[in-house]
């Protein structure tokens, strides 16, 4: 019997409790989860690649599953997964909006290797609103982000905001 792979793509700038909870769940889905730390042209990271992957290692060690494992990627998404001998891509859904999105990137997938299925995961009800683009925008008013993301992660988005100067008032 072969060893079932998943891959959990994201940027993860910061890690919050839903990404968490997705790879938690998503765990139990495969034998082995690869939570995949990659970059996005289209967004401006707080956090670059190297801390993002130690935020993540961190968060995830935290969980104690020692079935997965965190790896940086820079690549299309269907290349990295292949390279990972995995069959499946977990991805997380908050709301419409996410499905919209998630099931154009699916059908693109599909086109690309047909031989890797996405599987959506539906956000915890009480974790639904949590997103990485809000927790940082979130911080950068002073708003607290406490209920969002881990301590550390708190404390290291607190610290970032803070290093850059880039806290607004009203």
């Amino acid at each position: 019997m072969s060893t079932r792979i998943g891959v959990y793509p994201g940027t993860f700038d910061p890690i919050t409790l839903g990404h968490a909870d997705i790879i938690r769940r998503g765990s139990k889905l495969v034998d082995r989860l690869i939570v995949g730390v990659t970059t996005n042209p289209s967004k401006d990271p707080m956090f670059d690649t190297e801390e993002r992957l130690a935020m993540v290692r961190r968060e995830v060690g935290l969980l104690d599953l020692a079935n997965v494992e965190v790896v940086g990627f820079n690549a299309l998404l269907v290349k990295f997964a292949r390279r990972m001998g995995a069959s499946v891509l977990v991805r997380g859904l908050r709301a419409v909006a996410d499905f919209e999105y998630e099931y154009q990137m699916a059908g693109m997938n599909q086109q690309l290797d047909d031989d890797i299925e996405t599987v959506f995961l539906m956000a915890d009800v009480s974790l639904q609103p949590i997103a990485s683009r809000l927790v940082k925008e979130i911080a950068l008013f002073g708003g607290d982000i406490a209920p969002f993301v881990s301590p550390a992660v708190c404390d290291e988005v607190v610290a970032r905001v803070a290093a850059r100067g880039q806290r607004g008032d009203y």
